[in-house]
């Protein structure tokens, strides 16, 4: 059985990331895409766990050969999802969380029509510019991030669910429903789990 492609956004400092990792933690066969970037590791960032840190060169490179499901440009660095380990597993039907922006996620919708979409919005702008400033960022890559956050808010409409992270534990709890709900859609049902001959017959197994 095929698993699914979930994509989650916010803004920058809107707790996408820290999201995603709880709940790859928490729901069994869930995995994080790893996408790629030229940007610099912060801090505790690890090399094809984060990200895949690529040199602008490299990166270039990989466009051209059709690497990328999808890529951007998002302040002045390159990043992208590479499309053979989406695809590799996916097919072994494992569901995959990829923390993508707008742009990526525009994108990824006009290459696979299945993807699931959340929107995670920050409770007020002052709330989002704290958190920035919590996780380090300098004064200038905050007012670079807010001006690209003011671009994407209204975008919200565009997504398949909306949720607001004002208490983070309740955010990720919202959106840990959204994933273990598509598992029950009948497309991902697995006939082999009936044993009972009688009701095998009548669902025509």
């Amino acid at each position: 059985m095929k698993g699914e492609l979930f994509v989650l956004s916010s803004p920058a400092g809107g707790g996408k990331t820290t999201i995603a990792n709880s709940l790859i933690k928490e729901i069994p066969n869930l995995k994080r895409v790893v996408t790629c970037t030229t940007r610099k590791p912060r801090p505790n960032e690890k090399n094809g766990v984060d990200y895949f840190f690529l040199s602008k060169d490299e990166f270039e490179e990989r466009i051209k050969k059709g690497d990328f499901l999808e890529y951007a440009v998002v302040h002045g660095n390159y990043y992208g999802t590479p499309r053979k380990e989406v695809e590799e597993e996916l097919s072994k039907g494992y569901d995959l969380i990829l923390v993508i922006d707008v742009q990526g996620m525009r994108q990824i919708k006009k290459n696979k029509q299945d993807v699931i979409t959340v929107f995670i919005l920050p409770p007020s702008i002052e709330e989002l510019v704290r958190r920035m400033k919590k996780r380090g960022d300098s004064e200038e890559e905050i007012k670079k991030r807010l001006e690209t956050a003011k671009k994407e808010i209204p975008a919200w409409k565009e997504y398949d669910f909306v949720v607001i992270n004002d208490i983070l534990e309740e955010a990720k709890e919202k959106i840990k429903q959204i994933i273990l709900v598509q598992r029950l859609k009948s497309s991902r049902f697995n006939p082999d789990v009936i044993k009972d001959r009688e009701l095998r017959e009548l669902m025509g197994l």
